[in-house]
């Protein structure tokens, strides 16, 4: 059974903005919700080989031993901790610049992937994040990972296209209220921040 803890946390992570998010709503902007239904797609695939490389790390890591495996989850949740006071401390400097690029399908696929495949934060991030709701006493913390990154990959299509379709009514709510957005992220990286430090003082 997924850990509602870890769905909660997928969801704040995924609903922040980032450049998967920025290019999926500036597709939907200029190209409509076709198009940005496959930027949701390629910024899902992209996230692929930074989940593997996490996954076969971290299968190796968690089978030393049990103070391994608890090093490893403090120091996920001190990178969590760090990714939500860059979040706080960059509140408000969202920005979408609106442009036409690419019509096709497959170049809008191609690019949404490239945008996140060359992200190596993405790679120290799930290497991070994964550890923190893998059970202790599972008995194959590889396939709970692999379920885990399943789920987060699911989640961040979902989001990522409903950001696109309703591009039109969210561009014009992010561009006219820079306030709104500022404490909208602030109290993303307060969520962040707080699931870091549950998930880090947890036995499990």
């Amino acid at each position: 059974m997924i850990n509602p803890e870890f769905l909660l946390a997928s969801l704040v992570v995924v609903l922040v903005p980032g450049t998967g998010v920025i290019y999926t709503i500036t597709t939907g902007l200029t190209l409509k919700w076709r198009a940005s239904i496959a930027a949701a797609i390629g910024c899902t695939l992209g996230i692929v080989p930074h989940i593997l490389a996490s996954i076969l790390g971290l299968s190796a890591v968690l089978n030393m031993s049990a103070q391994v495996f608890s090093a490893l989850k403090m120091a996920g949740a001190m990178y969590l901790l760090y990714l939500a006071w860059n979040m706080w401390r960059e509140a408000g400097a969202l920005e979408i610049n609106k442009k036409s690029a690419e019509t096709s399908a497959t170049q809008i696929v191609i690019k949404a992937i490239a945008i996140n495949l060359l992200n190596p934060k993405l790679t120290i991030f799930f290497f991070a994040f994964l550890p923190l709701f893998v059970s202790k006493d599972s008995s194959s913390p590889t396939m709970e990972m692999i379920m885990l990154s399943t789920v987060f990959m699911g989640m961040t299509f979902l989001i990522f296209a409903l950001y696109g379709i309703l591009a039109s009514g969210i561009s014009a709510y992010l561009i006219n209220s820079s306030k709104a957005v500022k404490r909208l992220q602030q109290a993303f990286a307060v969520v962040l921040a707080t699931f870091a430090v549950k998930l880090a003082v947890s036995e499990k």
